[in-house]
């Protein structure tokens, strides 16, 4: 939140926080439209934090607000384009290939199994075609070593329909069920979606541990093969009070430090049954 009030568009108004050879991370706080735009390299998944905009699509439009993961397949041509009276705040994950459910959540013929913490019902695809007329249309488009622009003599959005299971989508974070225990959870169970090399994880609202000798707030740990990038974007972290982080702070645990809580927080959590936090970007990047 320290960055420009407003700089411009999501596409080329985001800024490059944190990236390696599998994921980049950008944040952009955005008040006009983007333009068309499609990146070559791989998926991208955007977190809106604030604001509210219409994703247009080759696909077609769907309306996207606060707590919405966006998930744009590579090379599917879109714009941004604000709708609210607030900017835009998203913070965008580029991968260098395909983002998707966990496996681990899926059957074999890719449908969503029952022990989910979300389901097909809860994602949002484009509704219709999106039709749009013009000749010299502009197309921004992301490769391995930067940004071409193309000119079509045609605009994109001319496709009368489509088929097959392709398509960008839209999950908000408040449909994630949380999964909980008696003891400590450990991150995974949080996880949201994957891609290669890194996943993302959903710290939502949620009843704590409940045996009676639970110490709800994580224990010290240090990550052996992942660097680990939180985005705290709502509610009270309860193991980070007393530390500066406040809404749209971000840290970096890399692999190998050791982690835990702030001083004084496993007692102030002992007794304590529910955490109201939104961590809905916590990213774990496994070095493979």
């Amino acid at each position: 939140h320290k960055l420009d009030p407003t700089n411009g568009d999501v596409v080329t108004g985001r800024h490059l926080l944190l990236g390696n050879d599998d994921v980049r991370l950008w944040y952009a706080v955005s008040d006009t439209p983007s333009p068309l735009y499609r990146n070559a390299t791989g998926d991208e998944c955007a977190y809106v934090e604030s604001g509210r905009a219409a994703v247009e699509t080759v696909f077609g439009a769907f309306d996207v607000g606060p707590g919405d993961y966006v998930v744009l397949p590579a090379a599917t041509t879109h714009r941004w384009v604000p709708t609210g009276d607030a900017p835009l705040r998203t913070l965008l994950i580029g991968a260098t290939g395909h983002i998707g459910p966990p496996r681990r959540y899926l059957s074999a013929k890719g449908q969503f199994l029952e022990h989910a913490p979300y389901c097909e019902r809860d994602l949002r695809g484009p509704a219709a075609p999106l039709i749009a007329a013009g000749g010299d249309t502009e197309v921004l488009v992301r490769h391995r070593r930067g940004m071409t622009r193309y000119t079509y003599a045609h605009h994109p959005f001319d496709v009368v329909g489509w088929d097959g299971c392709l398509y960008p989508y839209a999950f908000n974070i408040a449909d994630f069920e949380p999964i909980t225990g008696r003891v400590h959870q450990p991150p995974p169970v949080h996880q949201t979606f994957e891609g290669p090399n890194f996943v993302v994880c959903s710290f939502v609202p949620r009843k704590v541990d409940y045996h009676p000798q639970a110490i709800p707030v994580p224990y010290n740990h240090a990550n052996v093969d992942s660097d680990e990038v939180l985005f705290y974007t709502g509610g009270s972290y309860e193991a980070r009070k007393g530390s500066g982080i406040e809404q749209g702070s971000i840290s970096l645990h890399p692999s190998g430090f050791t982690h835990g809580p702030q001083p004084g927080a496993p007692d102030r959590a002992i007794g304590v049954e529910r955490f109201d936090e939104l961590r809905s970007m916590g990213i774990r990047t496994v070095m493979i």
